[in-house]
């Protein structure tokens, strides 16, 4: 009797809390909806737990890019490993915009809207950023891509000049030689130190999952996502096809089961989904994929980079978008054209690394370029949010495959240790977070 009534009293793992945080927030956000005092509240209390995840990530990449670098040894493998990824990144980028476009083809969302009914919403935020983000231009991309001042750029969260810094840092440490290896033990320790500042602050992410979602239902309401209701369902579908599908087939090919990766880090995944921040889940999703069997210096270059350069769920959605408004307002775009949409947002995707709001930024970009007036943007803008946490929820989902790939061909993943995690997260989860 004693044993199956402390069994009773367990608590639920992080995930599952997560999720009651994410429902107890719909439903209390239904509740609440337009009471703007709970909204504020509620919206307060996500900022703060967002920042607290956030202080910890700039200091968690540099340290773990300069450590796995450092680790990795040779600048001959570095190179190897960096190209290998690159190439990764970019054919998946280039398939999941590819889904967007063939869904959008093939199932018309713009046609069925009559775009005059819909209301608008204020992009006057997205635009100066999307004017300043592409000013540079390609150049302006490149040259931003290097950091006059590291420091500088940790303030403004450059995420693009700080990856860099840390490659040349690391490089440099391994050039060093032994009067480098103090800097390598200094910045393990400091990982260390901030995963386990992570742990703490993932006690109270089920509370920060509640408020975000809860003042994002009661600000949107249900009934105003109902005339966009089929354009998000259609983005949903395209993700989940690109999920189950096109990264189920490269999971096979490297012998792996997508079922059984998004099973294991199914708790990055509902943490990124209800938050729509993939900072929030980075610093768990680099520790769970050095669980599963992914050595640490992969694991800690490969993570990273991808938060920039692979983003498959955000490609989805700007194909498919693009496509969506230009179907609204009677354009007509050929074959030709769509390729070139393609190009041109797999250039500018990159580009817009690091901007806030990037996804909409990019589709309000790319828009522009082909006539879609300023307005049409201003219709989904309401619902980029709904979107927002399904494709960074995909991102996750990629960027942790992409790390098992990568680490599969480099003879840098264990998959007895693989296993025996896989049975431990099955059978005890609450054992497998503690492993």
């Amino acid at each position: 009797m004693k044993k199956s009534s402390k069994r009773f009293f367990h608590m639920p793992t992080l995930g599952t809390q997560i999720l009651i945080g994410l429902f107890l927030g719909i439903g209390i956000g239904f509740l609440l909806y337009h009471n703007q005092m709970a909204i504020m509240a509620m919206q307060n209390i996500g900022t703060i737990f967002i920042n607290l995840i956030q202080m910890i990530v700039l200091p968690i990449i540099v340290s773990c890019l300069t450590v796995g670098i450092a680790s990795i040894g040779s600048m001959k493998r570095l190179g190897r490993i960096g190209l290998k990824t690159i190439i990764y990144f970019e054919v998946m980028t280039t398939v999941a915009l590819a889904v967007g476009l063939f869904v959008g083809n093939i199932f018309h969302p713009g046609t069925l809207i009559n775009i005059h009914s819909l209301h608008s919403f204020n992009i006057s935020q997205y635009v100066s950023v999307a004017h300043t983000a592409s000013k540079g231009g390609f150049w302006g991309f490149v040259i931003n891509m290097i950091p006059t001042n590291i420091f500088k750029s940790l303030a403004q969260g450059n995420m693009l000049a700080v990856i860099v810094f840390s490659v040349f840092f690391g490089l440099g440490v391994t050039a060093v030689g032994k009067q480098g290896h103090i800097l390598v033990t200094f910045m393990s320790s400091v990982a260390k130190v901030m995963f386990k500042i992570v742990d703490w602050i993932m006690h109270i992410a089920p509370l920060g999952v509640f408020a975000l979602m809860g003042a994002t239902v009661a600000q949107m309401g249900l009934k105003s996502l109902l005339p966009l209701g089929y354009f998000v369902a259609l983005a949903y579908g395209a993700m989940i096809f690109f999920v189950l599908v096109c990264l189920g087939l490269v999971a096979r090919i490297f012998k792996f089961r997508i079922m059984k990766l998004l099973r294991v880090i199914k708790e990055e995944v509902v943490l990124a989904f209800t938050t729509a921040s993939s900072e929030v889940a980075l610093p768990k999703n680099m520790q769970r994929m050095v669980k599963l069997g992914v050595k640490k210096a992969i694991a800690n270059f490969v993570i990273p980079v991808g938060y920039t350069f692979n983003l498959d769920g955000s490609a989805i959605y700007q194909s498919l978008g693009v496509l969506f408004l230009a179907q609204a307002y009677h354009l007509d775009l050929s074959i030709g054209k769509q390729i070139v949409i393609m190009l041109v947002l797999m250039v500018t995707s990159k580009g817009m690394a690091g901007v806030p709001s990037a996804s909409f930024v990019v589709l309000l970009t790319t828009a522009s370029t082909i006539g879609i007036p300023m307005s049409g943007l201003a219709l989904i803008a309401g619902i980029d949010r709904l979107v927002d946490m399904g494709r960074t929820a995909v991102n996750v989902v990629g960027n942790s495959l992409a790390t098992a790939v990568i680490g599969k061909s480099e003879h840098a993943f264990d998959m007895n240790q693989a296993h025996s995690y896989y049975r431990e997260v099955v059978e005890d989860p609450k054992k497998a977070e503690k492993i």
